[in-house]
């Protein structure tokens, strides 16, 4: 029996600072750009990460898993972590904090349409297909969007965005049809972090983004992107899965992109162009639709039958 628990205030009240915290990653990024490079950022976060994960495992009395069948997925979940954040290092030099975040979180849309086809178990419902049409038809109305800045340039930084979200949807693949699903989350993530460090640190040096001046911006961006995002979120993100549904989380994950699109708006002074700010709504909408098409046809059957029973 799953003793998992819906949602009650508690859940909501963590959900509600994971998602503002996780939506200001970009605009945090992004502001700390001309002192450091976005890439070069990620790096020394995933190697101060990886350091504090470790220790956790260490203090918890867990020994990391190397074994044959485990290191070979750790290392393609690895790979593709830092893929991802070398699309979004590079999109954020060509677009909007807003704009990345929107398009990174379509992630959940290329895992569930991948993983369709690779298992029986996760075959898609119909409400999951219009999801994914929705979706889609987000990501269009996004790009064909009034583009502030230099229209070729954003697109472009759009693109990169978007191709993170591949990415990001490729690695729960991996970790959903390999021997990852059976390991603790902490040691996946210590095997993202570390191949992140080892793969960005020297990509950041070969591109001539190893430059940094040590502003208090700068210097606040680092150690809220470690303490905050690489540590104490995660943490906070794995108690919710163990303790809540996770059809039910993973909705309320979905407020991230609204709060990274209004915190790029007020903090960097992006502007909202309609178009996107409609084709962002769409793609939330979609993609809630295909990551909680369970709970919400278990709160529609609820709502019908409180409604056949007199005085309901």
């Amino acid at each position: 029996m799953d003793s998992r628990k819906p949602l009650d205030s508690l859940a909501i009240g963590l959900m509600i600072p994971f998602c503002i915290c996780f939506g200001l990653q970009q605009v945090a990024l992004k502001a700390a750009a001309p002192d450091m490079a976005p890439m070069l950022q990620i790096a020394l976060r995933s190697i101060l990460g990886a350091a504090m994960v470790y220790a956790l495992l260490r203090w918890q009395k867990e020994s990391m898993t190397w074994r044959n069948g485990v290191w070979q997925p750790g290392l393609l979940v690895g790979v593709l972590f830092a893929l991802e954040y070398v699309f979004l290092a590079e999109a954020l030099r060509y677009t909007s904090a807003g704009h990345a975040v929107v398009f990174l979180y379509t992630s959940p849309m290329f895992s569930a349409l991948i993983l369709h086809f690779r298992l029986e178990t996760e075959r898609m419902s119909l409400v999951q297909w219009l999801g994914i049409l929705l979706a889609f038809a987000g990501i269009v109305t996004a790009f064909g969007g009034n583009l502030s800045i230099d229209s070729s340039e954003q697109l472009f930084g759009d693109f990169l965005a978007l191709l993170g979200g591949l990415a990001w949807g490729l690695t729960t693949v991996v970790i959903r049809t390999s021997s990852l699903s059976n390991l603790p989350s902490k040691q996946t993530v210590l095997y993202q972090l570390l191949v992140a460090a080892a793969l960005l640190t020297p990509l950041a040096w070969w591109w001539d983004q190893f430059s940094f001046n040590p502003t208090p911006l700068l210097l606040g961006s680092l150690a809220f992107q470690t303490l905050i995002i690489a540590f104490g979120a995660l943490l906070i993100w794995f108690w919710l899965l163990r303790n809540y549904q996770a059809s039910r989380i993973g909705v309320l994950s979905f407020m991230t992109p609204i709060f990274g699109v209004l915190l790029g708006a007020w903090l960097l002074d992006e502007t909202i162009e309609p178009g996107f700010m409609l084709g962002a709504l769409l793609v939330v909408a979609g993609i809630s639709l295909v990551s909680g098409h369970e709970w919400l046809l278990g709160y529609w059957r609820k709502r019908q039958a409180r409604m056949l029973v007199p005085g309901g």
